[in-house]
């Protein structure tokens, strides 16, 4: 299973509804690891050095600074922008969909939107 890690700004009922359905789900919100406030690089810094996809509904920097800390060649474990149109339970379905179903370092390197397609 995934290693997730919830940005500081991440809809908190989402994260609750993830762990209500999988209480085994390994996520962490950046505020419980005392990275509240920090910049966009810390945090995928962070992320990297963990092993954690970001889950984040911020598309207008994260995604640049991942992309920035791929072609850097600096490890980029994942980001999942899952959208704030998305409905709470369908958003709860497709990170665990992912989280479930995908392979160890599947998604390193890359930027995903959820909702799928």
């Amino acid at each position: 299973m995934l290693l997730l890690a919830a940005d500081e700004n991440f809809n908190g009922d989402i994260v609750r509804g993830l762990l209500r359905r999988q209480p085994t789900l390994n996520i962490v919100r950046l505020q419980d690891v005392k990275l509240s406030g920090a910049k966009d690089p810390a945090v995928l810094a962070w992320a990297a050095q963990e092993g954690r996809v970001l889950l984040t509904h911020d598309v207008s920097t994260i995604t640049r600074y991942a992309y920035e800390s791929i072609q850097a060649g600096q490890p980029m474990p994942g980001v999942f922008e899952v959208s704030r149109d998305l409905p709470v339970g369908r958003a709860i379905e497709e990170i665990l969909l992912l989280a479930e179903c995908s392979l160890e370092r599947e998604w390193e390197g890359q930027v995903r939107y959820l909702p799928l397609r």
